[in-house]
C-alpha cells in the first residue's frame, strides 16, 4: 500500500516528503490512464483504489472527495503541458520560430482535449466566471501572448491571444469533434490556417 501523507486535500506542499509526493505522483498518473480509458465518469475513488493497489482511504486521505481528485488531475495534466511548452523540445519548446511554436501549442492542446476533453470541459463549467481570471487560463494566454509579440504581430497581443486561445474551448473542441464530425487532425489544420493568417498580417 502506498504510504501517503495526509496536507491538504490534492496538493502538493513543499514540505511534503519524497516519498508522499511520489506516491501522489503515483495515485495521478493511475487517475489520468482511468479517465483515458474510461471517461471521467471512469474516475471514481474506488475505481482509482484498485487501479492504484491502494485502500480507499488512502485516496479520500489524499484528495478529500472525488471534486478535489478531478481538481488536482487538471492540475497534474496542466502541469505536464505547461513544462512541454516551457521547457520540452521544439517546435512545442524553445528553439523554434513563433509561428510554429505556435501552431504546436494548439495540435497539443487539441491532443490533450481529444484525451481528456471531459475533464477540460469540467473544469471550464467549474471555473465559470473565474476562467478566464484563474492561474491556469492566465499561463497560456501569457505564453500565446509572448509568441504573437515575438511574431510582430500587430495589435495587442493579448486581445488576440484570447481569440485564438477561444478557438482551443474543451466545449468547442469537443463538439466539433462529436456533434459535427471533425477529425482532431481537420480541427488542428484550421488552427494553423487561423495562427499564420494572424502572424502574416
Amino acid at each position: 500500500m502506498l504510504g501517503i501523507g495526509a496536507p491538504l486535500p490534492g496538493t502538493s506542499e513543499p514540505t511534503e516528503r519524497a516519498d508522499a509526493a511520489r506516491n501522489r505522483q503515483l495515485l495521478l498518473d493511475a487517475a489520468q490512464q482511468l479517465v483515458r480509458e474510461q471517461g471521467v465518469d471512469g474516475l471514481t475513488m474506488d475505481a482509482l483504489a484498485k487501479r492504484a493497489g491502494v485502500g480507499k482511504g488512502t485516496v479520500f486521505r489524499r484528495f478529500g472527495s472525488r471534486s478535489g481528485l478531478l481538481m488536482a488531475l487538471l492540475d497534474h495534466s496542466e502541469r505536464k503541458a505547461q513544462q512541454a511548452f516551457m521547457f520540452g523540445p521544439p517546435p512545442l519548446g524553445p528553439g523554434a520560430a513563433p509561428v510554429d511554436r505556435l501552431v504546436a501549442f494548439g495540435r497539443a492542446r487539441l491532443l490533450d482535449i481529444d484525451v481528456e476533453g471531459e475533464l477540460y470541459r469540467a473544469a471550464e463549467v467549474g471555473e465559470a466566471g473565474d476562467r478566464y481570471s484563474g492561474a491556469p487560463y492566465m499561463l497560456l494566454k501569457a505564453h500565446v501572448s509572448m509568441l504573437l509579440r515575438e511574431a510582430k504581430v500587430p495589435g495587442e497581443p493579448a486581445l488576440v491571444a484570447d481569440s485564438l486561445l477561444s478557438t482551443l474551448s474543451a466545449a468547442l473542441v469537443m463538439h466539433q469533434m462529436r456533434a459535427q464530425g471533425y477529425s482532431r487532425d481537420q480541427i488542428g489544420d484550421n488552427w494553423e490556417a487561423i495562427v499564420r493568417r494572424v502572424v502574416s498580417r
